[in-house]
């Protein structure tokens, strides 16, 4: 496991050797993911994609998640720091890691124009990153542009189930897998989701200042999100791709992995 310090505060960083000269893909986690969380299943997922395209590959786990340094007092009231803040997470914390977070690590690691590869938060976050930020391209799975109230219900269901997990392959059992300290990293974001305040996120109109080539991808089953959310990306971006995923959930790499490399590795051959 490699560690990153980023203004005090250690992330684990994952590479995937590929060649230098092309921007690399850098994957951006869901809300409950980690550097761990991409390869389930027995299939190392962002190997494949980066064989498949040609390319290197970063991944890192956000503060609090998979083996990354803590939230300190993650259910608290905020704070906030000179970096970093304490508490729970505000309102902008995806701006945060989009506008701060993220470009401090690119920097780190020597990236300026990555290919920036999104799910769930992490979609949402490459969306923010890519409206200030020069990206090669940006792919984003199951994005988060405003917040639906399917979002709401399941979110409120997946609470309901970490907090009741008693059996072996209960959801708390599954995540603590994945991350070294697991109440760290489900607080965090399900408190901030479920708050009254986060029901104004809104990142529609950030969403029309970008120019990079920009692909989404929804599945027609997705219990976290609508159609609408590609819809209201397409009002905005000009030339975005979309892609809706017949038989899949939240999770297109897990769910229909070989299609969405695919659409993907065709999206990315025309991008240097």
């Amino acid at each position: 496991m490699n560690r990153t310090d980023i203004h005090g505060i250690e992330l684990e960083v994952a590479h995937i050797p590929g060649p230098p000269e092309r921007p690399p893909l850098v994957f951006l986690h869901e809300g409950l993911g980690s550097v761990s969380m991409w390869s389930q299943r027995d299939r190392d997922w962002p190997r494949e994609l980066c064989a498949g395209t040609g390319r290197a590959g970063w991944l890192y786990s956000r503060r609090g998640y998979g083996h990354s340094d803590p939230v300190a007092d993650v259910r608290g009231e905020p704070r906030g720091g000179a970096f970093w803040h304490v508490g729970r997470h505000a309102p902008d914390y995806m701006h945060r890691e989009a506008w701060q977070v993220l470009p401090e690590l690119l920097q780190r690691l020597g990236i300026d124009r990555p290919v920036l590869i999104g799910h769930s938060d992490g979609a949402s976050i490459a969306l923010l990153h890519a409206s200030r930020y020069p990206v090669a391209a940006c792919v984003v799975m199951a994005p988060h542009v405003f917040v639906e109230d399917i979002a709401i219900q399941a979110i409120d269901e997946a609470r309901r189930l970490y907090e009741t997990s008693i059996a072996e392959r209960g959801l708390r059992q599954r995540l603590a897998r994945h991350h070294a300290d697991v109440d760290n990293a489900f607080y965090q974001w399900n408190d901030i989701w479920l708050s009254p305040a986060f029901r104004r996120f809104d990142i529609r109109a950030d969403c029309s200042a970008i120019r990079a080539p920009l692909l989404a991808i929804q599945g027609l089953n997705d219990e976290y999100g609508s159609l609408q959310q590609l819809r209201e990306i397409e009002a905005r971006v000009p030339g975005v791709q979309t892609l809706e995923l017949a038989d899949c959930g939240h999770s297109p790499h897990r769910d229909q992995p070989e299609q969405l490399t695919s659409a993907i590795v065709g999206f990315l051959s025309n991008v240097y």
